[in-house]
């Protein structure tokens, strides 16, 4: 059974035309099929995880709540980069279901807090899941919020944002300067930018990933370059541009807790991340930067 969304082929239509701004291969996966609800990404997040923090022994069988910690790790690395973070407005460009936005509300009392979503379906999820933290028909402004839009055009005034994240999501953006100078645009002076997904480590990593990998054959993802996507950020006018490699924390306790599940063990094609990761293909990255 596959866990993940299967390569598209062609008996794999899309279901009418795609939202604005998203690939069909990308309104497919994020609406019909939701990748939300299956095994691979259990409770609902989509994302591989940060494992550095599980407790026990590092050699243990790995369980389901552990997939949903790593999760959720995933998204406390990110916001643990923001200082001093309650009070201030956040933005999370690829909200998904809105669970993180939840998280940093919640766990670092980032208030309010905006998620951006360019899938419809999502956004529908996001109100539906966070239902009780959002503001009653026609009150005030409430603690959280979610908006349709996309990464290279965001619907927010400028330097209206103190804090951007975005967790797994980059990879899907087909304009990542457009991104960047958004991200540049919406921040407020001093603000600050966290992003973490997966990037090719160089161009020809970058030619040699779709034939590992069916998610760039297929048109879901894009093999951008790390050092690219920096200079990208640069180029917008932010400053203080890091980048840290975190797939020791990623790839192979993601891959183990694959084989270690029945019913995941035999997806072969989303195990492949680790052999991207190993021959020097890819790497999962955390970047961070500051504006203005």
């Amino acid at each position: 059974m596959t866990q993940q969304p299967p390569p598209a082929g062609p008996a794999d239509p899309p279901d009418g035309p795609a939202p604005p701004d998203l690939p069909e291969r990308v309104a497919r996966v994020y609406g019909e099929f939701d990748l939300s609800t299956v095994p691979a990404f259990a409770g609902g997040f989509i994302n591989f995880g940060y494992w550095t923090g599980l407790p026990g022994p590092a050699d243990r069988e790995l369980t389901t709540a552990d997939r949903v910690r790593s999760e959720e790790d995933l998204y406390r690395l990110v916001l643990g980069t923001f200082d001093r973070p309650r009070g201030r407005t956040a933005l999370d460009v690829g909200c998904g279901r809105g669970l993180g936005c939840a998280l940093a509300l919640r766990e670092f009392g980032l208030e309010p807090v905006i998620g951006l979503d360019a899938h419809p379906d999502q956004i529908a999820r996001a109100r539906d899941a966070n239902a009780d933290l959002l503001p009653a028909a026609g009150g005030s402004p409430g603690r959280l919020e979610f908006l349709l839009g996309a990464a290279q055009r965001i619907p927010l005034p400028d330097g209206s944002v103190d804090c951007l994240f975005s967790v797994e999501a980059a990879q899907h953006f087909r304009d990542l300067p457009g991104f960047a100078r958004e991200a540049a645009r919406v921040l407020r002076p001093g603000g600050r930018l966290a992003l973490t997904t997966f990037f090719a480590r160089t161009r020809a990593a970058a030619r040699a990933l779709p034939e590992l990998l069916p998610p760039y054959a297929d048109g879901l993802d894009v093999p951008h370059v790390v050092d690219e996507v920096a200079a990208s950020l640069t180029a917008a006018g932010l400053r203080e541009v890091r980048v840290r490699p975190i797939g020791d924390g990623v790839w192979e306790p993601y891959d183990r807790y694959m084989a270690q599940q029945p019913e995941l063990r035999d997806d072969e094609w989303p195990r492949r991340y680790l052999t991207a990761y190993e021959t020097g293909l890819l790497d999962y990255y955390l970047l961070t930067a500051a504006a203005g």
